[in-house]
Formats: structure tokens, sequence, C-alpha cells
């Protein structure tokens, strides 16, 4: 019997985090999405200024006899910066922010838990930001969103942060991938 888990989470522009965790074996789906704001059925260019709320977000599915729950966070916080608040990188606003949204307390509880171990462990010179929230007022993103690397490996913000990010995840987890 196959068990099946989803988790949401929020690491920067989801266009990355996506392509990850696509590509990782055990990972049935992972959708690029907005959640955790006011507005209801917000489009990219509202989320894009901030004012819904919502965080952009990557709704990853697994299978759990392949991937457990901690493998997907400790993957998810090695693809962003969970110190910089409101931002990755060049990304600038609350849309960008890092969180775990999760489904059930489980998730709650692991995800607090890596956090302190992180913090304890002194893995990161800076506070953890990480927000965790249970998910909410959740939207897929638009159709063009999905899969967005591999459909435009030539947009510049692909070829310049994109795919360096992903270079980087393949070599730490070779083991994981598909």
């Amino acid at each position: 019997m196959i068990f099946m888990q989803t988790i949401t989470l929020g690491g920067g522009c989801f266009w990355c985090i996506e392509s990850a965790f696509n590509k990782v074996e055990g990972v049935v789906k992972a959708e690029s999405g907005y959640s955790n704001g006011s507005k209801e059925s917000p489009t990219y260019e509202e989320v894009c200024t901030g004012s819904t709320g919502h965080a952009e977000v990557v709704r990853v599915t697994f299978d759990t006899d392949k991937l457990s729950l901690r493998e997907v966070l400790e993957i998810f916080f090695a693809l962003h910066d969970p110190t910089q608040l409101n931002r990755q990188g060049n990304d600038i606003g609350s849309q960008y922010r890092s969180g775990v949204y999760y489904h059930t307390q489980e998730q709650k509880e692991a995800a607090e838990k890596i956090v302190q171990e992180m913090t304890e462990e002194e893995v990161w010179s800076d506070p953890i930001v990480t927000e965790v929230k249970e998910v909410s007022n959740y939207y897929s993103a638009e159709s063009y969103h999905q899969g967005y690397f591999e459909s435009n490996p030539q947009n510049q913000y692909c070829a310049m942060v994109v795919s360096p990010k992903l270079a980087k995840f393949k070599k730490t987890f070779a083991s994981k991938l598909k």
C-alpha cells in the first residue's frame, strides 16, 4: 500500500523549489502555488505586489515508502537560505518568505524539530526566520508557472539563478534523484 503525504513549502521563487522536488525519487508531484495570504484566487501579478499576503510556495506530494518527511525537509532547507526575512537573494518581498506550511501535526512537529536542530548546531550564522504555520488559502499558480524552469531554461532568471541552484542540488542529493 502506498502512503502519500502532502506538505507546502515556501523558499523564495517557486520555480527553483518546484523543479528540484520534481527530480526527487518518491515525489509524485510538486506544484507551484500561493499560500497563507488573505485574497481569494490571487494572480501572480497580485502576489508579486506583496499586497495579498501570500507566499510563493510549492505543494509537494510524496510517497513516504520512498521518501521520508525528514528527507523532504532536509532537501527544502538545502535549497534556500532560511535566515533571509522576506527575501531570497535579489527576490525581495513577503511573497518570498521562508515557510513550512504544514497539513498535519506530524509535519508541524517535524519542521519545528529540524529548525531547532539547525539552530542548536549553528548550521547558519544568522537566526532561522522560517515560519511554521498551518497551510491556509492555497491556490495553484497559473499553468505557465508549472514546470517553468524545464520549459524556459533560456530565461535570464532561470539561467543565472535557478540553474546554478539546481546544479548544486543535483550534486548534493544525487542519491535521491529519479
